[in-house]
């Protein structure tokens, strides 16, 4: 029986997928994995018995992974299962910018009271909200995953000038990106040529205060800047001096706090890029299939802090261990398991930094006392046999 501790809820479409051998729900304290989706798990205790964890979503910022990475615990996310849900709403942010949408609504509302004078009153008044369209426009992309690459396509496909960069593309995200879209040849440049700038970066140590007052200095004036990936990105302090020098015509988050929400031209929606049905059953699905196959299988895909490793079954006892990524590390355990009558049928190892997963099957008895002294060889992580 395995056991999925939920931190918060999680689609039934997604939880449907776990067979009898599963239980699931909230409050189980020796689960073997974490079901996840924005629940912060900075400051939380983690349980011995935790192999994984899973972010239903893309972004891992409330998960503490070093210290997952030292207790061998693989995180994994979703990529791309949300991006159709955070594309439409990038694009959306924009009209809304270019069209001062929000502003016109708020005094349209503001005319209640005003009776049969109100149609005559928005026709005088609409003026005020005249605004631009994007067509022709440039858009620059920074960071073409999933959801940047779709963006990229859509705004493509609506007459913009789209303008990517991505110094770590991916060969799968190129093969989806559209063969007419530029690629900026620097940030600089795209930050200085784009009348839109779209965010869709990790946050993490590298990229917190991303856009700085440095980077703000090199936009055209006007500029409108959507951030539809993490707050953190976008240096506030540096953001309000920009709106308030009119650097920045227009800035558009999916992550506002109150300094931002006070700022004037500022459109702070409430986080619901990912918030459509279709998202969080995409999300949930693809988070409990990666757990099932890492709990059963031990294959790891799409995880944010180990490499990818995938092994198919051949009906053998299967051996899984995660190591520090130091040299003579295979050469131990190949020799433990020759020296328990252990043959070797077939065995995959990959690395990720510092640190190392191999999936092993073998030939032969292997049990917990195997593992036991899997686990004693320096370096090693973690083990199991499945």
């Amino acid at each position: 029986m395995y056991r999925i501790d939920l931190l918060n809820k999680i689609s039934e479409k997604g939880l449907s997928l776990f067979t009898p051998d599963y239980e699931y729900r909230e409050g189980i304290n020796d689960a073997d994995a974490i079901l996840v989706r924005s629940k912060e798990m900075k400051e939380m205790a983690l349980p011995a018995s935790v192999k994984a964890i899973a972010r239903a979503g893309a972004g891992v910022n409330n998960i503490p992974i070093d210290k997952c990475s030292e207790k061998g615990i693989v995180v994994f996310n979703t990529p791309g299962a949300n991006a159709n849900g955070v594309k439409e709403l990038v694009i959306l942010g924009m009209l809304l910018a270019a069209r001062n949408v929000v502003g016109g609504i708020s005094w349209a509302k503001g005319l209640v009271g005003e009776g049969a004078k109100v149609p005559d009153l928005i026709e005088k008044g609409k003026s005020k909200f005249a605004g631009t369209e994007i067509q022709d426009k440039t858009l620059g992309v920074v960071g073409l995953g999933a959801i940047g690459t779709m963006v990229a396509n859509a705004a493509e496909s609506l007459g913009m000038q789209v303008m990517g960069y991505d110094p770590f593309l991916s060969i799968e995200a190129a093969w989806r990106l559209s063969r007419t879209i530029k690629k900026a040849p620097s940030l600089d440049r795209l930050l200085a040529e784009s009348d839109y700038i779209t965010l869709h970066l990790p946050q993490n140590s590298d990229t917190k205060g991303f856009v700085n007052a440095a980077r703000f200095g090199l936009m055209k004036k006007g500029v409108v800047l959507l951030n539809f990936a993490r707050g953190g990105l976008v240096d506030t302090a540096a953001l309000q001096k920009a709106i308030a020098d009119g650097i920045v015509g227009c800035y558009v988050t999916d992550f506002p706090d109150e300094e931002v929400i006070k700022t004037d031209k500022v459109i702070p929606i409430p986080h619901l890029g990912a918030s459509t049905e279709e998202s969080e059953e995409n999300c949930a699905v693809m988070a409990a299939l990666q757990l099932m196959d890492y709990l059963e299988n031990g294959n790891i895909k799409n995880s944010v802090n180990f490499p990818e490793c995938v092994l198919d079954r051949t009906g053998k006892k299967r051996i899984t261990l995660s190591n520090q990524n130091t040299p003579g590390m295979i050469e131990k355990i190949t020799k433990l398991l020759a020296e328990n009558n252990l043959n070797i049928a077939d065995m995959i190892n990959k690395s990720r930094g510092n640190l190392a997963y191999n999936i092993i099957d073998v030939e032969g008895s292997a049990g917990d006392d195997l593992v036991e002294k899997i686990q004693a060889i320096e370096g090693v992580i973690r083990a199991r046999v499945i």
